[in-house]
């Protein structure tokens, strides 16, 4: 094609695919070429906004590193990753959230009723649940990896106070589908502001803060991988939350619980637990491949 036009461009980048062309990849980067296409016609992008861009992307891959992906952080604010995550959620699963820029692929294996808080001041959360599939059977044997920040709202890879792999852990569920551990209750806390997210949070307004959560990803044989993060029912920033994470089946109640009544058995801090303290309760359903 000698005549390139705006008119034409996105029909002749389309007809430049090889005829070997995989038919996925055809249709999504011909729908990326529209959408693209369309976004600079009807914005009338200019010269400086389109450089200005390409260095934000720039600064996005120099800021990456293996313990902070920028490229996740940008399309978890974008509203992204929540997107995928919703229109592949199946309705009677447990929803999908986001992954986030801060998960350790090498978490150690737990025993079930292991406690994560360890020297850490705070009120001593007890988490307890089944996982199931979509007729409420349990899955015995299944993986549950859990990670969370510390107090000060930090994940172990920003914090070069904290172990690699503090509040970090993978349990295998026993035989009846259940899994249990202590921790501490999460923070509040912001995505890292001071790179290429937030200055593009700052431009548009908007502020840097997730509501507390704890996060999940498990897996069993024959069933498709779940990630997703479980949320407090009272937590100011659960309507705001900057990565568009929360769904109504992951917020949850952290009920309180009388002082003397903690676990006398199954638990690392059994015996050793005489202050009040809160359970969470959540059941993670996975939907059968």
């Amino acid at each position: 094609m000698r005549t390139v036009t705006a008119e034409n461009i996105t029909e002749t980048f389309i007809n430049y695919f090889g005829e070997n062309t995989d038919p996925r990849t055809k249709e999504i980067m011909s729908s990326l070429a529209k959408h693209l296409h369309n976004f600079v016609k009807e914005t009338h992008l200019t010269h400086d906004e389109w450089r200005h861009g390409l260095e934000l992307l720039k600064w996005t891959g120099d800021i990456t590193t293996d313990e902070r992906n920028e490229f996740v952080l940008l399309s978890d604010v974008l509203g992204i990753s929540s997107l995928v995550d919703m229109i592949n959620t199946h309705p009677v699963a447990t929803s999908s959230s986001v992954l986030g820029p801060f998960h350790i692929s090498d978490a150690p294996p737990m025993e079930i009723g292991t406690d994560f808080k360890r020297h850490y001041e705070g009120e001593v959360i007890l988490v307890e649940g089944t996982v199931k599939d979509t007729e409420g059977n349990a899955i015995a044997g299944a993986s549950v990896d859990i990670w969370q920040t510390a107090p000060n709202g930090l994940y172990s890879s920003q914090d070069e106070e904290q172990d690699i792999h503090s509040f970090h852990g993978v349990f295998t569920t026993d035989e009846n589908g259940r899994y249990a551990f202590t921790t501490i209750r999460p923070v509040s806390y912001t995505v890292p502001s001071d790179g290429p997210v937030g200055k593009l949070l700052d431009a548009t307004g908007r502020h840097p803060w997730r509501p507390s959560h704890l996060h999940y990803i498990v897996n069993a044989p024959g069933y498709h991988s779940l990630v997703t993060e479980v949320f407090p029912d009272d937590d100011p920033y659960l309507d705001q939350d900057t990565v568009f994470g929360v769904r109504e089946d992951l917020v949850t109640t952290y009920l309180p619980q009388p002082a003397g009544t903690f676990p006398k058995e199954g638990f690392e801090l059994s015996g050793k637990v005489d202050e009040s303290y809160s359970r969470i309760d959540f059941d993670p359903i996975l939907l059968a491949k």
